[in-house]
């Protein structure tokens, strides 16, 4: 089994940061891809960013506008998420997810493993 835990949401301003973590443990040698979905009140659970094994290539989706970046530390089996000017439109919670793929994934499908989400709120 594989857990994931994420950290680092909150209530921010728009034009704030914030920087989320997600630790995984158990079973981590068979994860190579990471993503960070998002989901909103009242819709679908959303794609953000995905960062393969190595850390080495990275992938956002368009709505990131080069406002976040995502990052890896493999010794601590740890992903980040970087969001800086955030906007009310990013509240949501934020899940991270870890793949067995060897390249980028954009898909829920691609993702086996799933952590239980941290809120983040954007204040106008």
């Amino acid at each position: 089994q594989v857990q994931l835990v994420e950290s680092g949401g909150g209530l921010v301003q728009a034009g704030d940061s914030l920087r989320l973590s997600c630790a995984a443990s158990g079973r981590t040698f068979g994860i190579y891809t990471m993503g960070w979905f998002r989901q909103a009140p009242g819709k679908e659970r959303e794609f953000a960013a995905t960062i393969n094994r190595s850390g080495g290539s990275t992938y956002y989706a368009d709505f990131v506008e080069g406002r976040f970046t995502i990052s890896r530390d493999n010794a601590k089996n740890t992903v980040y998420l970087q969001m800086n000017s955030l906007k009310p439109e990013d509240t949501a919670v934020y899940y991270c997810a870890g793949s067995v793929a060897y390249d980028l994934a954009t898909r829920r499908d691609q993702y086996p493993y799933w952590g239980q989400g941290t809120q983040v709120t954007v204040s106008s």
